[in-house]
């Protein structure tokens, strides 16, 4: 077999790979006499029949099968005797087989780009410091009451009318019967405008004044997103119970209560406070490394491998994805489709591949493994991220290698990162102004519904 390299780029190479005449006679002579054992032609007993006579009728499946053959087995020899450093999965080119010649094939693969040895000791970097003040937690803390609302019965005597909220019970009867596909419902709230039932629901609700019962029809159109109603006409008996209005909470013991774990207003303040200086830790950690990657950046310069680039997008895409679904919604519903996050985020996923290779080179620079403490510690940060137990998390790892190898590598580059960070001169400052700290996001903190 010969094999020669063809340099695309200092990342892209093709691979020609050339199978003796010989090698190539002898697989299809294999492959005719497994054939001839079983082959069935009228005219012919069974292992009789003639090689002209198999090529006749086999041919092309059994070219197809003597090709993937040859070419599995000499594209691993290849990429060994090349001694390539590959990523994801070479291109073939298919070519025909030719009878009576050699068989020739290209292979386009990408390696790992060639990094010289990296100097990190010495940095010098600037360190902000980002402080919590009372201002912001009191900020936050009228934010949250403004979304934690109570919604009361009105006091006045007065009918129905738009953007009320309203307690009602209803069912629904298809052409006289009960409805299979609306259930009844008991003392439900809802706002009138929104359109949570169907707007001509609403529509009918106006006017009416505790106590009343009406019957409402709603003719639902061919095209309704829930297609059991599609094209259906639905009669509600309803009972309006009482008129509401939203009022927020006070800012008390008890609207701490109504917010999760919270005993006190103080036990809230000091939550938001704890929330809101993590995030600047983060932030303060986030900067240094971008300082970092672009001091290393500016020492080395390399191509990257589009495959990884693309592997590197997906992931991208797949995250935006499920945090998209995490809030009931879909990418379609926001205007979103995967051409356009490809196009949006190819060079952020390309800066992303570049910070793994170079904090990859620093790994095996440095021939840094890690620890059983420090892979538990691991364990225990994920745990904490998640709120699971830390025994789950390891059992999940046990059972599911590839991401137990991701994981180990994601500890790796954190050690790395702290690595660089230990040997470098961190100067302290403090922000530039108050409005820069005001962009960290707002904290969470449980927020369960509350009526």
């Amino acid at each position: 077999m010969q094999v020669s390299v063809e340099d695309v780029s200092s990342v892209k190479k093709v691979l020609h790979v050339e199978i003796p005449q010989e090698d190539v006679a002898r697989e299809m002579d294999e492959a005719y006499g497994e054939i001839g054992k079983t082959a069935k032609i009228k005219g012919f007993r069974k292992g009789k029949i003639p090689r002209a006579i198999l090529e006749r009728h086999y041919q092309k499946s059994v070219n197809a099968d003597v090709i993937q053959k040859l070419i599995q087995e000499s594209l691993v020899k290849a990429l060994e005797e090349t001694g390539l450093k590959v990523v994801g999965s070479p291109q073939v080119d298919v070519s025909e087989l030719i009878k009576n010649t050699p068989y020739k094939y290209n292979a386009t693969v990408e390696i790992r780009p060639e990094i010289s040895e990296l100097e990190f000791k010495g940095m010098e970097l600037t360190k902000t410091i980002y402080t919590v003040n009372d201002d912001e937690v009191e900020k936050q803390l009228k934010l949250l009451q403004e979304t934690m609302t109570q919604k009361i019965t009105i006091d006045e005597d007065r009918p129905a009318k738009e953007e009320d909220f309203v307690l009602v019970s209803y069912e629904a009867f298809e052409k006289g019967s009960p409805s299979h596909d609306i259930p009844r419902s008991e003392n439900y709230t809802m706002k009138i405008g929104a359109g949570t039932i169907h707007k001509d629901f609403d529509e009918q609700l106006i006017d009416m004044k505790p106590g009343d019962k009406k019957e409402i029809r709603v003719s639902f159109p061919e095209g309704y997103q829930n297609k059991a109603l599609a094209n259906k006409n639905i009669d509600f008996h309803v009972e309006l119970k009482e008129i509401r209005k939203e009022v927020p909470y006070e800012l008390d013991d008890h609207f701490a209560q109504n917010m999760g774990n919270y005993e006190t207003l103080e036990q809230l303040r000091n939550a938001i406070a704890e929330n809101f200086k993590e995030g600047y830790e983060k932030r303060t950690e986030q900067e240094l490394n971008e300082q970092i990657f672009q001091k290393l950046l500016k020492e080395t310069d390399f191509e990257v491998p589009e495959v990884l680039v693309k592997q590197e997008l997906d992931q991208i895409i797949n995250d935006i994805e499920k945090r998209v679904e995490a809030h009931d919604k879909s990418m379609e519903e926001l205007g979103f489709t995967r051409e356009k996050l490809a196009e949006t985020h190819q060079e952020t996923a390309k800066k992303q591949v570049k910070r793994h290779l170079i904090l990859n080179k620093i790994i095996e620079q440095e021939n840094l493994s890690l620890t059983d403490d420090e892979i538990d510690q691991g364990y225990e940060d994920v745990a904490k991220s998640i709120d699971q137990p830390v025994k789950m998390v390891k059992e999940f790892y046990e059972m599911h290698k590839e991401n137990f190898e991701f994981f180990k590598y994601t500890l790796l580059e954190k050690k790395v990162l702290k690595l660089i960070l230990e040997n470098s001169t961190i100067t302290e400052k403090e922000p530039e102004s108050k409005s820069v700290e005001s962009e960290v996001e707002n904290p969470e903190v449980e927020n369960p519904s509350a009526s």
